[in-house]
């Protein structure tokens, strides 16, 4: 007669057995999933470039991010989006690069419509593809451009070439900027006019926002002053380049008397870097992380 010993160790390896199958049958599903799509990405402008002329300048649009394969649309992680076949129907035969978006601040409903299986027609004939670029194209962005202009221009309703320019200097770059971010607008998109597509990261495209966030651990305190003295003044801070600095603006009185912990982790935001590699006018936004 079997032990209860042993017929639980043999109840035990049924399990294994059961959820090895499991394994096996998710990571097949995994295997027959879309492949992401091979998309260039963006860098955040760090410091000017070195010419502004060199760039065509486009608005950075709060949308969803498509990939039309020539047959069906993608999302960034390779997900099949549901567009209807009306919507898509005069999309051309070959890759477009591009965003669905609706307008300015309705990034929530594009996100949603795009996400269903199901959408109503309704809902996404408040959609359009905004193409931004030919990812098949062996050819430089400018002439890219120009293609998608003549070839796409008048194809679809719902599908639009962003429009491109050219700027003379970072004066109107910062006038243009201040416009479009007043109007509601996440910033501008900065693509160098002699590069190729090229998947992945690429300093050859460069989105410009009103201002950054990046992170930084507390190193220590200063003392405040006047109305703030007894209090923490600023926190010493190191970001993740190792450049030490102070963030001594963006507090609540209460965080002032109880500020972060050294080593936690910080977020802040700051508007470009000095020539020194500061970041700045930067300000403190929320703690990240206890460490």
């Amino acid at each position: 007669m079997l032990s209860r010993q042993f017929i639980g160790f043999l109840f035990w390896l049924l399990l294994a057995y059961l959820g090895s199958i499991d394994r096996i049958y998710a990571e097949e599903l995994h295997d027959k999933s879309p492949d992401k799509p091979s998309i260039q990405l963006a860098s955040t402008l760090q410091k000017p470039v070195a010419d502004i002329t060199e760039y065509l300048v486009s608005e950075k649009l709060d949308g969803v991010r498509g990939y039309w394969d020539g047959k069906s649309m993608h999302s960034r992680s390779g997900r099949e989006i549901a567009a209807p076949a009306w919507f898509v129907k005069d999309f051309p035969n070959y890759p477009l690069d591009g965003e669905l978006w609706i307008k300015r601040g309705a990034f929530e409903q594009v996100s949603a419509i795009v996400r269903k299986s199901q959408a109503s027609k309704a809902e996404w004939q408040t959609v359009k593809f905004m193409v931004f670029d030919l990812p098949d194209e062996a050819s430089v962005f400018e002439l890219r451009y120009r293609k998608a202009l003549k070839e796409l221009s008048h194809i679809s309703p719902y599908l639009k070439v962003i429009t491109q320019y050219q700027l003379e200097n970072y004066h109107v770059l910062d006038t243009d900027l201040q416009e479009v971010v007043a109007k509601g607008g996440e910033g501008l998109m900065l693509h160098k006019k002699s590069a190729f597509y090229k998947a992945g990261r690429s300093n050859d495209i460069v989105k410009v926002k009103p201002f950054y966030d990046a992170e930084a651990k507390v190193i220590g305190y200063t003392q405040g002053k006047g109305r703030f003295s007894g209090m923490m003044g600023a926190l010493i801070v190191k970001n993740e380049q190792g450049v030490i600095f102070n963030l001594g603006t963006g507090f609540t009185l209460a965080q002032r008397q109880s500020p972060p912990r050294i080593g936690s982790l910080v977020t802040y935001k700051y508007y470009g870097l000095t020539q020194k590699g500061t970041p700045r006018f930067a300000s403190f936004l929320r703690v990240r992380q206890a460490q």
